[in-house]
């Protein structure tokens, strides 16, 4: 066996593991603290770039289902108001049925106006300030719900369409008149008007079907691409306690190791006494 003093061979490779020890145990440490498997490019470069792309998908689809949300709560806004309006319609079909008879006088038929009047007044009031976010319900452009994973897009259009008295055929008619011929025409647009809201109310819940069929399927988007995410990112917790309890044993008997490898210089000066 040979003794040299220039270099400690055995103390060199004890620091070397020593230093490997090191760093696993602060990687290992790290997963503990933070949960996460990877916490820098260094621990899963590959990885890290798959779970930052699942993350963005992520984040556009939970906004996409925010987006389809939005849009169905503005189509049962509009929904809301077109049964409050089916209901004036009705009240209104009441008085055209009254103001339609001959035993009522051109005076009563006045009065029977004058509510029947009110009633197509609000009707527009509804039409025209009935707002979802700020921005009015009934319009006759289209709704664009804007739906993303962030690589790819797709929207679903839907629209609810303008509201007034005279967009539904009501707007010329009247109840007054000396006989109810002018009642019985406004009873027959009434109608008409029941229908077409009727029809409307049919096509805004369809819309409202696709908007919540769209948001659960996102929401399953969502589900497994958290899981994936999870998979690559998540710390392995009991491994990670396993790996930390190796690591500083080693972490012990690698300066140990040093120690000793260190005192073994100091043999040489026995063959100086």
């Amino acid at each position: 066996m040979s003794f040299s003093i220039l270099n400690n061979i055995p103390a060199l490779s004890a620091e070397n593991q020593l230093n490997s020890t090191q760093l696993s145990l602060q990687r290992t440490l790290a997963q503990l603290a933070s949960g996460s498997r990877i916490n820098s490019g260094a621990d899963d470069a590959a990885g890290l770039a798959i779970a930052n792309g699942l993350e963005a998908n992520i984040s556009a689809l939970n906004q996409s289902v925010q987006n389809a949300n939005d849009g169905i709560g503005a189509l049962q806004v509009a929904d809301g108001a077109l049964g409050q309006v089916t209901t004036l319609l009705n009240r209104a079909v009441t008085l055209a049925t009254e103001a339609s008879t001959g035993t009522v006088s051109s005076t009563q038929r006045t009065a029977l106006n004058a509510e029947y009047t009110q009633i197509m007044a609000e009707i527009d009031r509804i039409g025209s300030t009935t707002t979802f976010n700020g921005t009015s319900v009934f319009t006759a452009s289209t709704t664009s719900i804007y739906l993303s994973d962030a690589s790819t897009n797709s929207t679903i259009g839907v629209s609810v369409g303008a509201l007034s008295s005279s967009g539904l055929g009501l707007g010329s008619t009247s109840l007054a008149g000396a006989d109810g011929s002018a009642a019985q025409t406004a009873l027959a647009a009434i109608n008409t008007a029941i229908s077409t809201i009727a029809s409307d109310r049919g096509t805004i819940g369809a819309s409202i079907n696709r908007l919540q069929d769209a948001s659960a399927v996102i929401s399953v988007q969502v589900q497994n691409l958290t899981a994936a995410e999870n998979g690559i990112m998540a710390a392995d917790i009991p491994t990670a306690i396993s790996n930390l309890s190796q690591e500083s044993v080693l972490a012990q008997t690698g300066m140990a190791a040093l120690a000793q490898a260190n005192s073994q210089e100091q043999s040489v000066l026995t063959l100086l006494h």
